[in-house]
């Protein structure tokens, strides 16, 4: 990213700019919110993840204009206003600042941060700890951290039942083999399980049955 959040708080992703529409400088959205219309009114900046070598590198990009065309979200920025300057910024990703203390309106979601370094419990054993939630086009998988390897989880309710943040855990009730390396009486301590937040994307993540903010 270009930019560091300020003190107390996060940076979220909001979205990713993947295919330019027309003529006129609309780019296709692959969105990573549950709230687009709330996340891009007019107005609404972003800070921009791009390569360096970018002409955008640095720069907030501002929503003009937001809207659904053929199911797709499709939006117009400030001062991109031809197909040439949308296609300068595809596979620009969209961050947002979030206060580290803000929840999610929604029942049963949760911010990326707030998931990173929760234990990882499996039959009332700890095996591990979540390293970072990844947002795939299916579902969204929480990558737990089990000494050295990753474990990945799909995150939907049949998966992971319970997520207690205050707790400091999710429960887990994986299908046969997911630990397969894993004894019944596993139990990872802290230090096999490190994890910081800033190992985290810091994504929103809205679940366990479904993607984002």
């Amino acid at each position: 990213m270009n930019a560091v959040p300020p003190t107390g708080k996060t940076q979220l992703r909001v979205g990713r700019l993947v295919k330019a529409h027309g003529l006129k400088g609309a780019i296709k959205l692959e969105l990573y919110t549950d709230d687009p219309e709330g996340r891009f009114v007019p107005g609404a900046t972003f800070t921009l993840q791009v390569p360096e070598s970018s002409p955008w590198h640095g720069k907030p990009l501002t929503v003009r204009e937001f809207r659904w065309m053929n199911s797709h979200p499709v939006a117009f920025f400030d001062g991109v206003d031809d197909r040439e300057a949308a296609e300068e910024l595809l596979r620009a990703i969209l961050w947002v600042d979030q206060d580290l203390e803000a929840t999610p309106t929604e029942d049963d979601a949760w911010f990326d941060h707030q998931l990173v370094g929760l234990d990882v419990v499996r039959d009332g054993q700890i095996v591990g700890k979540v390293a970072r939630v990844d947002h795939m086009p299916a579902q969204d998988l929480l990558i737990v951290k089990v000494r050295d390897e990753e474990v990945l989880v799909p995150f939907v309710k049949a998966i992971v039942p319970e997520v207690d943040v205050a707790g400091g855990r999710v429960i887990v009730t994986p299908p046969a083999g997911l630990f397969e390396d894993l004894s019944d009486d596993t139990d990872v301590s802290a230090d096999d399980t490190d994890v910081s937040a800033d190992e985290s994307a810091d994504a929103p993540t809205s679940g366990p049955a479904e993607t984002t903010d």
